[in-house]
């Protein structure tokens, strides 16, 4: 009899030890997904003119509504191009760090250090679950993709640029794949990659943890192959059927971010959820496709616009480096237009601070814009150091220096006041002395962080 209570007492101990432990994990649990759930989604080559809140023509009612009820970040600084600046978000870093100043075309091997800790791979570290959807194009083999980098899963194309039906790159080789495997489907790009965000919110992610979701479409990048549904909008108002193209391959990418957006709403997820949007660098000019696709998708003589700011993609005026950024938090970020001076390699701090991870990379260069947003730092500007494969720049506002290299002479140099010449007309380098003397030492202190194989000394 004795040893029968003994029994039952311990049992019924051991079962108060199981409920306290299972109340523990679920106190764990709960406190894991109370961490916000980040979305990041990226528009390739989007220009500043091409999106309705900056004025353009082009309808784009879905990121309208971001940046009518959001954070509107009006001086936000990315790359010229489109590696760079996939860099610098998952690094926190100058991509020219890295040695990444331009497209990576050609290259198989790893292109991040593994000695550098990822924005994905540190969210992993505390509890997060991490997808990326669309374009990688950071590394073009499925041995040196997301996978390598802290993604736990992840669809779409390696290389930068894919035909949108074939998801093909352009000298014909594999791109599309799914988890580090090419597989074969059919449908437009910008179609799949929103099929695939949406299968993974709703049946594949983990619903007890937080997310990181970064869906990076390849819209409005070239080849444009719009349905007909997408230009029907256009035929009267954009003459030029280039322009016409690129406008319907935005408000498809607009279209399908509204489903993304509506799912989070279905789901309960948009109240615990930051979503970032942006675009990777501003608008491409035009693009004469003669060996490319046997020239079947051109010619494109006008394609994205950048107005009012100056050039497009590739160089480092404002027109390439400066784009439209949106952050949209509901009930938890005010909406406002924000014109202080913060970049891309702000992003990954701002995240893994709301995150609350403790521990930040020392590697992370830029600085959390969180105290800006809230209110705590409304005078935050940081400096913007921006190095592409033909130019570089240093902002420390007010002032723009660009420097310009030439292979058979000494380089150019230019200044800008940006707030009084957002358009760089007007190079004020000669009445700046002090000011451009100033900044050169900035920018040479910039190049010697970088890695050597892109160090070119000033002269």
């Amino acid at each position: 009899m004795l040893f029968s209570k003994l029994v039952i007492l311990l049992l019924f101990f051991g079962l108060l030890q199981s409920c306290g432990e299972h109340e523990e994990r679920s106190k764990t649990m709960l406190v894991k997904n109370d961490l916000p759930n980040i979305l990041v989604i990226i528009a390739d080559d989007a220009g500043w003119n091409d999106m309705s809140f900056h004025g353009s023509e082009i309808e784009t009612p879905n990121i309208d509504k971001l940046a009518e009820k959001g954070a509107q970040l009006n001086r936000f600084y990315v790359n010229p191009t489109c590696s760079p600046t996939r860099a610098s978000l998952l690094t926190g870093m100058p991509a020219s760090r890295l040695g990444i100043v331009a497209p990576i075309s050609g290259r198989s091997e790893k292109t991040l250090p593994e000695s550098i800790e990822t924005l994905p791979q540190a969210l992993k570290k505390n509890g997060y679950q991490t997808a990326l959807m669309g374009k990688w194009h950071l590394g073009l083999k499925p041995e040196s993709g997301p996978s390598a980098y802290g993604f736990d899963y992840s669809y779409g194309f390696l290389h930068g640029q894919i035909d949108q039906y074939s998801h093909t790159y352009k000298n014909g080789d594999l791109s599309w794949y799914r988890n580090g495997i090419f597989i074969s489907e059919k449908g437009h790009a910008t179609d799949l990659i929103t099929k695939e965000a949406i299968d993974w919110l709703t049946k594949k992610r983990d619903t007890t943890r937080s997310f990181y979701l970064q869906v990076a479409y390849s819209a409005p990048h070239i080849p444009l192959q719009e349905p007909e549904k997408w230009k029907e909008k256009y035929t009267e108002k954009i003459k030029d059927t280039s322009r016409r193209d690129y406008a319907a391959a935005m408000t498809h990418l607009d279209h399908r971010i509204g489903d993304i957006l509506k799912v989070l709403s279905e789901q309960d997820l948009e109240e615990n959820t930051l979503i970032v949007f942006m675009s990777d660098n501003g608008a491409q000019k035009n693009w004469y496709p003669v060996t490319q696709y046997d020239g079947k998708y051109g010619p494109n003589p006008v394609l994205g616009s950048n107005l009012p700011l100056r050039e497009y993609k590739t160089t480092n005026y404002d027109g390439a480096i400066r784009v439209p950024a949106i952050l949209y938090w509901k009930d938890h970020l005010s909406a406002k237009i924000y014109s202080n001076y913060v970049t891309v390699n702000d992003l990954m701090p701002t995240v893994l601070n709301l995150a609350k991870v403790k521990n930040i990379p020392k590697t992370v260069e830029g600085k959390s814009i969180w105290p800006l947003l809230t209110g705590e730092n409304d005078s935050l500007n940081h400096s913007v150091y921006v190095r592409g494969h033909i130019q570089e720049s240093y902002i420390k506002k007010p002032w723009k220096l660009i420097r310009t290299r030439h292979l058979d002479r000494d380089p150019d140099f230019e200044l800008y006041n940006l707030e009084k010449d957002p358009s760089e007309e007007n190079n004020v380098l000669k009445e700046n002395s002090d000011v451009v003397s100033r900044l050169k030492k900035s920018l040479q202190e910039e190049f010697s962080k970088d890695a050597k194989k892109v160090n070119v000394e000033l002269r």
